[in-house]
């Protein structure tokens, strides 16, 4: 698979947009609750997408004009002042079926020398705590779980972990 990474257009929304709906709904298939799953709303999310293509850092993985995954990253912190943390990679997707294909190693290290270039150090992520695929793959790219937290979709609190990468060594 032929895998081009380059930056979100506003044309790709909505194909960002149904990626991450189904990936929620894949992955977090009984972690999270079920109707909230279900009540996830394409048009509200496309909206939201639509101000974060106006922000950068929101890079697409194109194959033969599909889009296949997307990744957002800040060269901010925007979860807190983290263990010297100076940016935050925010969301990181690839379609349900084309998942261990390298597409997600290609979006991660894309945000991550981008970061690096800019001259970050130490990037953060958050994952769902009993999202174990997410985090075995966030594991083998290298980061370290420091802390968990509490973060509330609808009216119940589940748990998330923080990586870390220290950018600053890690293979560009």
């Amino acid at each position: 698979m032929n895998i081009n990474v380059r930056n979100v257009e506003e044309k790709d929304i909505e194909a960002v947009v149904n990626i991450q709906i189904d990936g929620w709904q894949t992955a977090y298939k009984g972690i999270i609750d079920e109707i909230y799953l279900k009540s996830m709303n394409a048009k509200e999310r496309i909206n939201e997408r639509k101000k974060d293509y106006k922000l950068g850092s929101f890079i697409v993985a194109e194959s033969n004009n599909e889009i296949v995954g997307f990744c957002r990253y800040d060269d901010k912190l925007v979860s807190g002042n983290l263990k010297g943390c100076d940016c935050e990679l925010k969301a990181l997707y690839v379609k349900s079926n084309l998942k261990r294909q390298g597409i997600g190693k290609l979006l991660f290290n894309y945000a991550k020398n981008d970061l690096k270039s800019r001259g970050k150090t130490k990037m953060i992520l958050w994952c769902l705590k009993e999202n174990y695929p997410s985090r075995i793959f966030y594991e083998k790219m290298g980061g370290k779980l420091i802390q968990e937290k509490g973060i509330k979709f609808g009216d119940k609190t589940y748990q998330e972990v923080a990586f870390v990468y220290n950018i600053s060594t890690l293979e560009m």
